[in-house]
């Protein structure tokens, strides 16, 4: 699958206006907003675009982040330091387009976000991804991913076990 795309860091010659991933809110996200946020250095982008046509198939953003110690699940937070928070970085944006659907690009583009956050030189304990609704949580949760306490919709993976994941522990 991933022979026919190429990841990279978003760029003005990326096409961005024909995306459509059928949420309204993750595509007027990444139509309009996307190059606002890295501009301004809260978040970077990464689209996965198909080798043969040059099309923008999917994409993910990355942001710092952290999440206070009493929202992560009690069997993980009583192995961590007794910080008030955990460093991490954030999956906040993750679309693929409707074309591709059934296709493992939402796993590509997952896995890639993961090994770009797990073998960065960044002091990051976990992972968060942000879910925009039930469905994008249970495909989070099908790779580890568990919910935060108060938050069911952000879910946590630690470094080591998206390590794990990508055999690179």
């Amino acid at each position: 699958m991933s022979a026919r795309f190429i990841i990279e860091p978003l760029d003005k010659k990326h096409k961005r206006t024909d995306f459509s991933c059928g949420n309204e809110r993750i595509d007027t996200y990444f139509r309009e907003i996307v190059s606002q946020d890295v501009k301004r250095k809260y978040a970077t982008c990464f689209v996965a675009r198909e080798i043969a046509t040059d099309r923008v198939s999917g994409f993910y953003t990355l942001s710092s982040s952290n999440v206070p110690l009493n929202e992560v699940p009690e069997s993980l937070a009583k192995k961590l330091p007794r910080y008030p928070s955990v460093p991490a970085v954030l999956i906040g944006w993750l679309g693929r387009h409707g074309d591709y659907a059934g296709q493992g690009l939402g796993e590509v583009l997952l896995f890639d976000a993961i090994k770009t956050v797990a073998t960065s030189s960044i002091g990051a304990h976990a992972i968060f991804a942000d879910a925009i609704d039930d469905k994008a949580a249970s495909f989070y949760a099908s790779f580890g991913f568990i919910p935060l306490i108060e938050r069911p919709r952000t879910l946590y993976l630690s470094v080591t076990t998206a390590l794990s994941l990508i055999g690179q522990n």
